[in-house]
């Protein structure tokens, strides 16, 4: 007589391979996790060390210059009135400086060789220079809004010296046009 209780020689045999090809993949979807794991923990780690090479390089100012802002995203041609794309900018630089800040900076203007218009000289700017000074004060007076100590910040133009790239095409004029903060 067959005990219905017992189980068979059959059904362990069909329940058997059933338990272990359950444990495989398993262990196959554990191992793709432990991966997965692995490399987001490496690019954690990655991130991690980016982060504070940025905050050593912040901590390290020593004369360096910090960053440049091409002026053509800075202002509308012709002004020296922030855009709102270089208030974004600026700001975000500001507002992440501002609270560390430890060494003095300078915002320094500078203009490509182009001859001011008539525009510009009748409301009194009448020069590279001048332009390349407003341009400069503007942004150290946008940074002191953001957080930037007072005391902390100065402002100059350099008018077209100092190109960074050649006068005679658009692109080398363009770069030329751009307002750099540094340390002192």
């Amino acid at each position: 007589m067959h005990d219905v209780k017992r189980p068979t020689r059959l059904s362990m045999a069909l329940l058997v391979p059933a338990m272990l090809l359950a444990g495989c993949v398993s262990q196959s979807d554990y191992d793709a996790l432990q991966a997965q794991n692995a490399q987001l923990q490496q690019q954690l780690n990655a991130a991690r060390e980016q982060l504070g090479a940025s905050r050593a390089q912040a901590n390290r100012l020593g004369g360096a210059i910090l960053y440049t802002v091409n002026s053509d995203l800075a202002f509308a041609p012709g002004s020296w009135e922030l855009t709102s794309r270089g208030a974004e900018l600026i700001g975000d630089f500001a507002r992440k400086l501002g609270p560390t800040q430890q060494q003095k900076l300078v915002v320094t203007g500078f203009t490509d060789n182009a001859p001011i218009g008539p525009a510009l000289a009748r409301i009194g700017v009448t020069s590279n220079q001048i332009l390349s000074e407003r341009r400069a004060r503007a942004v150290m007076e946008y940074m002191i809004s953001q957080g930037v100590r007072p005391e902390m910040v100065t402002a100059r133009g350099m008018g077209e010296q100092n190109p960074v790239g050649p006068n005679t095409t658009a692109a080398g004029r363009a770069q030329n046009r751009r307002v750099e903060i540094s340390a002192m």
